[in-house]
């Protein structure tokens, strides 16, 4: 079985704030271990179900986040954000099933740490065919077209309760309660980091026994809704080329599949840099 590991760093055990995963503070270091380790305990428990290919791919910043001199040897890792796929690279690559760890609530959750939509200074909400999404729903959205089924999500209980709306049967480590968005009740990592190993085990466990979640398909065509922070992102936005300009912060456009969709999000995003 080959499975794709797809990792962020804000859900990562004891995380709280800005500071713990922004690379130049001092706390960032130490943060960059705790997410190795979780990332490893996923890896352990989903070898331990039966997992023998396993690819991590580093989704959080640059990219360059987990360190390979600590990650265990049955795992390979993508490093570096200018993949086609970014988050998800290598689900293109024929795995069978995928995991996510350290993940975050969409951008206004309630009782979520630093909840955000891909951006935290540019996007305020972000719809798949009028239903608001966050990463996790787009993530394995996009999982979904390649056929591929997230079996476990690991964060805090808000996206975890996020990703059972939407994957129905998902395996939910939940690492940390929180309390406000930079606030949280948090486990230890050895304890945390046992839970992401079980679940791992059993959702892996389960996916081989034919009793894994499904992947996540959505209707063609895809239409894309992106509410911007401010009026001068949307006007860059808008200039994507079949854009439809809703009000002063929205913009909206439809493409022919999921894939086409995702590229397009992203380079909505990267026209709003303002």
């Amino acid at each position: 079985m080959k499975l794709l590991i797809a990792v962020d760093m804000e859900g990562i055990s004891g995380v709280v704030n800005w500071d713990q995963v922004t690379p130049g503070h001092a706390e960032y270091e130490r943060f960059r271990s705790i997410m190795t380790a979780d990332v490893n305990a996923a890896i352990a428990g989903a070898a331990q179900a039966g997992a023998d290919e396993i690819i991590v791919a580093d989704g959080h910043w640059d990219g360059c986040n987990i360190l390979i001199e600590e990650l265990d040897p049955r795992a390979r890792l993508h490093s570096g954000n200018a993949a086609p796929l970014a988050m998800t690279q290598g689900v293109e690559t024929g795995v069978d099933a995928a995991i996510l760890v350290g993940y975050h609530a969409r951008m206004g959750s309630e009782a979520a740490n630093l909840d955000h939509t891909w951006s935290s200074t540019r996007v305020a909400n972000l719809w798949l065919n009028d239903r608001i999404v966050g990463e996790t729903e787009l993530n394995s959205t996009l999982c979904g077209y390649f056929d591929v089924p997230v079996l476990m999500i690991s964060g805090d209980q808000t996206v975890c309760a996020q990703a059972s709306e939407w994957i129905s049967g998902i395996e939910t480590a939940v690492v940390k309660r929180a309390t406000s968005r930079y606030s949280a009740e948090c486990l230890p990592p050895q304890v945390s980091q046992k839970l992401i190993s079980e679940k791992a085990d059993s959702a892996v466990a389960k996916f081989l026994a034919g009793k894994g979640t499904r992947p996540v398909k959505i209707g063609s065509p895809v239409k894309v809704t992106v509410e911007f922070i401010n009026s001068a992102q949307a006007d860059g936005a808008a200039l994507f080329p079949g854009a439809k300009r809703l009000n002063g912060k929205k913009v909206e456009a439809q493409f022919e599949d999921m894939l086409t969709a995702y590229k397009a999000f992203r380079t909505l995003i990267s026209l709003a840099n303002r």
